[in-house]
This record gives C-alpha cells, structure tokens and sequence, in this order.
C-alpha cells in the first residue's frame, strides 16, 4: 500500500515537477514511509473506483473516436478494458504489471485462448495504458515491461486460379458474378464493398473511392473483366437504390456477402470461402508479380507495411527461383 501511496502523490506532483524532482521526490517518499504501514480508509469503496475507472475509461475511448476509430473498434476497446477491471478488481491508476501478467495468464488458462488474442488484449491495455500516462493520469504504463506475445507464424490460405474460375463459373446471378470479381480484383475490405454507391463507380478509369479504416479515403482499381461484369449487372437492375449492391432492393450488407460465398464454397466443396480470402489472394499474387509493397500498402489502405506482408504470402516456387537468378 506504501507503493501506491507514493504513486498517487507523485501523480498529483507530476504537472509541477521535472523528471528529476519528481524521481527524487519518490526516493524521500520511500525512505520517510519505510518505518510505516499505511493502509487505505475502509470508506474508499469499491464503488468509487468503479465509478473511476468508467471515467477513465470512457476518456480514452473519447480519445479514440477523434482518432477515427471505427464503432465496432471502441466497442472492441471497451469489452476488453472492461473485463481486465473488473477481473483484477482494482482502481484502474493502481493496476501493477504483476496484476496484469496474472491477469494474461489466467484468462489464456481459462479460455484456452490463442497467443494471437492474448497479445491483442495486450496491444489494447497498452494502448490504454499510455494514453493515461500520456494524459498524467498515472506515472508510468505498467504494459511496458510486458512484451509482444510470441505466435507461430501461419501460412493463411488463398484462392487458386483454378478456385477463382469455379467460382465465376457457377455463379447464378449477375451480381454474385460482379461481387466476386470486385472483391478479387481491387482487394477492397467487405465492409468497404458494401458502402459502395452505384455513382462512385468510375467505369471509363476503372476506379473507385472507397472509405477504409477510420474513414479514410483511397482510390482501388477493378480490371476489365470486373467493368462488363458489373455493367451487365447494373443494366439488368430495376430499382433506384443508389447502393451498388443490393439484396432484393435493400443495399446488401456484409452478413449477406459472408452467407452468399460461404453457400456457394459447399456446393462447389471449396474449403473456408470467405471475402477476406480474396483480398490477402490479391496481396499474396501482387507480391508474387513483383508489386513494390509500398504501392500494395497503399491499395491495401494499411498505415503499417509490417501489416501488408503478413497478407502477402511469397510463393516457394519464385523463392527457388530467385535464389538461383541472385545466389546460385
């Protein structure tokens, strides 16, 4: 309890003294407190710190919303700060490193969770964490000794070109045909694809404006091959909904994609067809042709290159080959 006293005061110091004041200020604390025992008023509720960590905790996602994070992103956040208060149990500014791998661990032993989601929960608190030592409302991040969790690297799988052409050919409908090659040509996220509009389709440069991650604005690219499809399906349409694709005569949401591919993958017995799949093939194939990744992380809408390589996955083939041409 000693600890977090002298924290507390440090914190309410910190817009008043340097870094230097302040480690000496911890270093008096601790020597004058050694010979003492200090414990905190029974009167300081639980309810009190519920109370604060909600305040914290809702500044942050605050925060996060300026950014441009996604609804679905702050919903995310909130689940997964949440969840570590109240399961440790404690005020949010008194949160120790210890409490948190304990917190990681457990929650791995209970869930039997993936490396992948539990060094995503500690990407979150770390986030969290620096935003309020960013802000003073605690003296330092206590994720910061807790480093990235180690996962084996997987190889995901893509569609083949023989897996594309199946799928094309038994569409039974214009517009799952336009769908399937918009997804695989330009490497749009399904959620971008659905907010398309019918007049944000350039046909004579073969491009469009999508909004990716945060809002943010980029152009894709769509070959021909997607240009008559998607005119074909376009000119056998009645109604006057704006959105490029629709469901009966509603705009087609990402549900009604996902169900759409993952039907027509069981009846033509292909393995996992999702949308996803055709975005990290677009990737995967770009790479492959020799793409720069810095243009493909532009297409892609990624803010970090380390993201667009794990989409690209190099064939073993044009590895052999390259290594032949450079080193053999």
């Amino acid at each position: 309890m000693n600890d977090e006293f002298v924290n507390d005061v440090l914190r309410d110091m910190l817009s008043y003294l340097d870094n230097g004041q302040a480690e000496q200020l911890r270093r008096v604390l601790k020597h004058n407190l050694s010979g003492y025992e200090i414990q905190r008023r029974t009167d300081s509720t639980a309810e009190d710190a519920s109370i604060e960590n909600a305040r914290l905790t809702g500044a942050f996602l605050s925060a996060k919303r300026i950014e441009g994070c996604s609804e679905k992103s702050l919903s995310y956040y909130r689940k997964t700060i949440e969840t570590m208060s109240e399961k440790i149990g404690k005020g949010i500014t008194h949160i120790t490193t210890n409490d948190l791998r304990s917190y990681l661990t457990g929650y791995q032993t209970e869930r039997k969770s993936s490396k992948v989601t539990i060094d995503n929960i500690r990407r979150i608190l770390s986030s969290f964490f620096s935003w309020l030592e960013d802000e003073d409302y605690i003296l330092k991040s206590p994720v910061r000794r807790i480093h990235k969790v180690k996962a084996a690297v997987t190889i995901k799988e893509t569609y083949t070109d023989e897996a594309l052409e199946t799928m094309r050919d038994h569409c039974d409908s214009l517009r799952d045909l336009a769908l399937i090659d918009m997804l695989a040509s330009t490497g749009m996220r399904v959620g971008e694809l659905v907010l398309l509009n019918r007049d944000d389709i350039n046909f004579e440069e073969r491009e469009c404006v999508v909004f990716g991650k945060g809002s943010k604005e980029r152009m894709v690219y769509f070959d021909a091959r997607t240009k008559i499809h998607l005119q074909n399906y376009l000119a056998q349409r009645t109604d006057s909904n704006n959105a490029l694709f629709v469901s009966s005569i509603r705009r087609l949401q990402i549900g009604g994609v996902e169900s759409r591919l993952r039907e027509l993958g069981k009846r033509l017995s292909l393995p996992r067809v999702h949308p996803h799949k055709f975005r990290r093939t677009l990737a995967t194939m770009a790479i492959d042709k020799g793409m720069p990744v810095e243009q493909l992380q532009r297409l892609l809408g990624h803010q970090r290159i380390d993201t667009t390589l794990q989409y690209a996955m190099v064939k073993q083939s044009n590895v052999k080959i390259a290594h032949r041409k450079y080193i053999g």
